[in-house]
């Protein structure tokens, strides 16, 4: 049985998920349409300062309003370790339809790895099996500079 708690919180048999909410005014929603549009709140939502990769979802409604942002995994300087059932379990506990992945480079160059790509059509392919379409993902390194896995035809 899943209960809501305070601040965006589920508590499942002593298990608690958390998501953070992004916008709770009608005003502040995002709606994401481009890659540019998710790679600009990644980049400007990105955990400052720190030389790990961390991997995120953004999590959407059917208009692909941004109802939560989550830290699925917080890795090493040059891996980190990414299960479906990780990314999906905020999502489906949020009522999302789709997601957007995103992780960062440490390295500052956000040229796609073969296991990035691998990772990618793996959670897509879950996504498929759960309803939950996976949009994009989008791998961002410095000055802003980020790569679309969908434009790259990956997804």
């Amino acid at each position: 049985m899943v209960n809501e708690a305070k601040r965006g919180q589920y508590r499942i048999s002593n298990i608690i998920v958390s998501v953070a909410r992004v916008g709770s005014q009608p005003s502040e929603v995002r709606t994401l349409r481009t890659p540019d549009d998710a790679a600009r709140l990644f980049l400007a939502t990105a955990p400052v300062g720190d030389e790990r990769e961390h991997c995120r979802i953004a999590i959407l409604d059917v208009r692909h309003n941004v109802k939560a942002l989550h830290t699925v995994s917080i890795g090493t300087m040059t891996a980190s370790i990414v299960h479906p059932r990780e990314v999906f379990r905020p999502a489906i506990l949020a009522g999302g339809v789709a997601i957007l992945l995103t992780h960062n480079h440490p390295s500052g160059d956000p040229e796609p790895s073969g296991e990035d790509i691998a990772m990618t059509r793996r959670i897509a392919a879950a996504g498929t099996l759960l309803g939950i379409e996976v949009l994009d993902h989008i791998i961002t390194g410095a000055d802003g500079r980020f790569v679309s896995l969908k434009t790259r035809g990956v997804l």
